[in-house]
């Protein structure tokens, strides 16, 4: 991990040269995005095909929310992680079909989705908690 040379007068955590507070934005935009395309392109008449979305919004306000209050930073960011475990925990139910003897893509867009959701939700629980560990070991 490095320093946000953007501003070496206030040390943040990056991974792969993003700040943890873009991160947040980015995931939050990418599953607004992800439910968009795959609710439209299949013309999906569920309202479950927008969970995603619906997790997105959240974690994008509280990126937002980062950015602009940054006094309140700590609160924002582990209500995001908190949301990004939800979508994790919620992509574990793309293993279900399998305790029935069924077929993993049985509904090809609902499993992409829910396959979607277990390993952006896992990476994104990575990000945040490695940001964690670097804010503990470099607090004044």
């Amino acid at each position: 991990m490095q320093l946000d040379e953007e501003n070496e007068l206030n040390p943040q955590f990056t991974f792969m040269a993003i700040t943890i507070t873009r991160w947040t934005i980015l995931y939050g935009v990418s599953l607004i995005a992800w439910a968009s395309i795959v609710s439209v392109s299949t013309n999906a008449q569920s309202i479950t095909s927008w969970i995603p979305a619906m997790l997105g919004a959240p974690i994008l306000l509280a990126g937002l929310l980062c950015r602009f209050l940054p006094a309140q930073h700590k609160i924002w960011i582990h209500i995001a992680v908190l949301l990004g475990a939800v979508a994790f925990i919620g992509g574990i139910d793309f293993f279900r079909p399998l305790a029935s003897g069924g077929q993993l893509f049985n509904n090809y867009a609902a499993s992409a989705s829910k396959l979607m959701l277990l390993i952006t939700g896992a990476f994104f629980i990575f990000i945040c908690i490695r940001s964690f560990i670097w804010t503990r070991r470099n607090q004044p």
